[in-house]
C-alpha cells in the first residue's frame, strides 16, 4: 500500500473519529472553538492574546471574542504582562481546567466503551497506532 493511500485513509479515519468525539462531548454553553482556546492555554500555561490567536490560527478580533466569552464564564483570567504594559497574559482558571477534564472524561468513557467491543489484537494494534500518531504529531 502506498504512503499516499495510507495518508488518505488515516486522515479519513482520524476525521471521522474526531467528529464522533465532538458529538459525544457534554453539551453546554462552551463551543468547540472556546474549548480549543482553553486547551491551548492549558498546554502553554499562559499566553498573550496575540500568541493565542497565532496558535488557534484566528484573527485577533476573533480571539478577543473567544476570550471575552471564556472570561465571562470564569474559565480564563487575564493578568498584566510582566514586561509589556500594553499586553495582558491569559491563563486557564481552576474552573476552566475542570471543564476540560470533564470533557475528557466523557470522551474517554465513550471511547472506552467502543474499544471494549474490539478484540485484544485490535486494541493492541490501536495502541501501537496511537504511539505512532503521537510520534507523527510531534513538532520538530
Amino acid at each position: 500500500m502506498s504512503s499516499e493511500t495510507v495518508a488518505t485513509n488515516l486522515q479519513d479515519g482520524i476525521t471521522r473519529l474526531n467528529r464522533r468525539l465532538r458529538q459525544v462531548r457534554p453539551l453546554g454553553e462552551i463551543t468547540q472553538t472556546q474549548l480549543s482556546a482553553l486547551m491551548s492555554l492549558r498546554i502553554a500555561g499562559s499566553l498573550t492574546p496575540t500568541e493565542l490567536a497565532d496558535i488557534e490560527r484566528v484573527q485577533p478580533p476573533t480571539v478577543t471574542r473567544i476570550v471575552a466569552k471564556l472570561e465571562s464564564k470564569g474559565l480564563v483570567e487575564r493578568s498584566p504582562h510582566p514586561t509589556d504594559v500594553r499586553q495582558s497574559v491569559l491563563t486557564a482558571t481552576a474552573l476552566g481546567l475542570e471543564v476540560l477534564a470533564e470533557q475528557r472524561r466523557v470522551k474517554d468513557a465513550w471511547l472506552t466503551l467502543r474499544l471494549a467491543g474490539l478484540t485484544d489484537d485490535e486494541r493492541t494494534t490501536l495502541q501501537a497506532a496511537a504511539e505512532i500518531l503521537t510520534r507523527l504529531a510531534r513538532e520538530d
